[in-house]
């Protein structure tokens, strides 16, 4: 009864903030982009939780629990990726896609590639794969609320999915990004309540170590059990640059900085971040390696964290432990049905159906493609595709060699072209999906992301060297959105020489009249 209790808040505190916000989108920019007016906090959490997911709680842990300390690589690199993510795109992003008039990072690829193609095919290749990522966390919630309520998976399903469904559909990115700032305060403590209580029990890190290496010696190695990598360095760069850099090709987590409320947020916004992910990123995976001590043979890995609740805490922590869990799910799956709704509804209704929309038919089409999204989403994990883990990083692997280069270099490389985007979108999906689907990464001892990233580069690169240049009014955004415009020598001198007097002037007139005392000002 307790679990019923706790989750039923939350839920109705989720819906609550959906219809609170929904009144709140009274336009497109705001229901799309929360009127980008978010601040550095919520922009913060906002970004980490999107990332994190039902992977942080489900697929990571599952995986440290089979492979061992192996899969702290991918700590390792998410332990930087806020720094990379938000310290390389952040302002300039914001600024370009300010400049653009943007709503979807799709639309701004197009702006800054000027191309029908670049359009086409990055929403092509982003709709695919988002609704990858869409399955792999509605599978996560259902199997969450299955263990939370003990009640069966596909009734799990329709509600945890139809709660995210419905505060997305109406609330809009604003019912998005403040649900993922509760959430994302909801993910840390749970998670460190499970990991403390197990450290407790197994005599910390020490102890952990000595028993895992008391089962078996390579758990403990940087291989993997059985010492299954050994000596692929290709799979551990792989593994280590998939979540370092891999954030910055995603549409659903680049997005954030779009909806910045001022690219001057993004510094404060960094450090937020990354000290909220040094908190939380490491401990998941620990806690699927004490799993191995303390809950052995378990039948389903990806429920490791779940039963660790169960085992470790009192009923009530424990549900709100669970809860938190909900939150890492439903935080990305939302993020991800909102990306969807934009794409389907600007980049898709918007652009080749009906261009001349008015605000409240954009709003209701990108309404209606939330909804039939959800709706397919969830009757195709009622099929219970692959497992979260495996989902997540090839979904993930996919859209980050896709999209990588071409976000970097629209701010980065003034040079960067319309042909250079097409062929590193084209020849990075097609490699890291390629690699996955054949298995090359065990044969060539190459992770699937690391050789995308490497040929989405380079024909981005050699790309550019063909075709059409950029516009130069684009490129004048560019230097725009990097501050990059330069003044010629001396003009900076000679104007503030021009204006001292006028200056020196207005505030003698300030300082003799009553202007400052009728407003209040004090007198400099």
């Amino acid at each position: 009864m307790t679990e019923y209790i706790v989750l039923g808040v939350y839920l109705v505190a989720m819906i609550a903030i959906g219809i609170y916000w929904g009144k709140k989108s009274k336009d497109s920019e705001s229901y799309l982009l929360g009127g980008r007016k978010i601040g550095s906090f919520i922009t913060a959490l906002t970004l980490q939780t999107t990332s994190m997911s039902g992977y942080m709680f489900m697929g990571g842990p599952a995986q440290a629990y089979k492979e061992g300390y192996f899969t702290l690589w991918y700590a390792v690199g998410d332990g930087g990726g806020a720094i990379f993510n938000i310290g390389i795109l952040g302002k300039r992003m914001r600024r370009l896609s300010y400049y653009l008039g943007c709503l979807s990072p799709i639309e701004y690829l197009e702006r800054r590639y000027p191309s029908p193609a670049t359009r086409a095919i990055a929403g092509l290749i982003a709709i695919v794969f988002v609704y990858g990522y869409v399955l792999a966390q509605f599978l996560a919630a259902g199997k969450t609320m299955a263990t939370l309520l003990h009640i069966p998976l596909h009734v799990a399903l329709i509600v945890g999915t139809g709660v995210i469904i419905f505060y997305t559909f109406a609330g809009g990115y604003l019912a998005v990004a403040w649900t993922d700032f509760f959430q994302g305060i909801l993910m840390v403590a749970a998670m460190i309540m499970i990991f403390v209580s197990a450290m407790t029990q197994l005599g910390g890190l020490q102890g952990m170590n000595e028993k895992l290496t008391a089962l078996d010696p390579t758990l403990t190695g940087l291989w993997g059990r059985g010492d299954m990598y050994l000596g692929q360095w290709g799979v551990v760069a792989g593994a280590v640059l998939i979540y370092l850099i891999g954030y910055m090709g995603l549409p659903h987590v680049v997005i954030r900085h779009m909806a910045m409320e001022s690219p001057r947020l993004a510094k404060k916004s960094l450090v937020i971040a990354t000290i909220w992910n040094q908190m939380f990123i490491f401990i998941p995976y620990l806690i699927g390696l004490m799993g191995i001590v303390l809950i052995p043979n378990l039948n389903d890995p990806e429920m490791v964290v779940l039963e660790m609740a169960y085992k470790l805490l009192p009923s009530v922590i424990a549900a709100i432990v669970l809860v938190g869990i909900m939150s890492a799910i439903m935080s990305t799956a939302d993020a991800q049905l909102m990306l969807m709704g934009t794409m389907l509804g600007r980049d898709i209704y918007q652009r080749y159906i009906n261009k001349d929309a008015t605000d409240k038919q954009l709003m209701f089409v990108s309404r209606v493609c939330v909804l039939c999204v959800g709706v397919l989403s969830t009757a195709i994990a009622l099929i219970q595709p692959p497992g979260v883990f495996s989902l997540v990083v090839f979904s993930f692997s996919a859209l980050g060699c896709a999209f990588l280069p071409s976000y970097i270099c629209a701010v980065w490389w003034k040079k960067a072209n319309p042909t250079g985007c097409i062929a590193s979108m084209i020849c990075g999906c097609l490699t890291s999906v390629i690699w996955s689907a054949t298995g090359l990464s065990s044969v060539t001892g190459f992770h699937e992301f690391f050789a995308g990233i490497i040929v989405s580069w380079a024909a981005m690169i050699i790309g550019s060297q063909f075709g059409k240049g950029t516009p130069k009014e684009i490129l004048d955004l560019v230097d725009r959105a990097g501050c990059n415009i330069k003044l010629p020598a001396g003009l900076a001198t000679v104007n503030c020489k021009q204006i001292a007097p006028e200056t020196a002037g207005v505030l003698s007139f300030l300082k003799e009249s009553s202007y400052m005392e009728e407003n209040g000002l004090q007198p400099v």
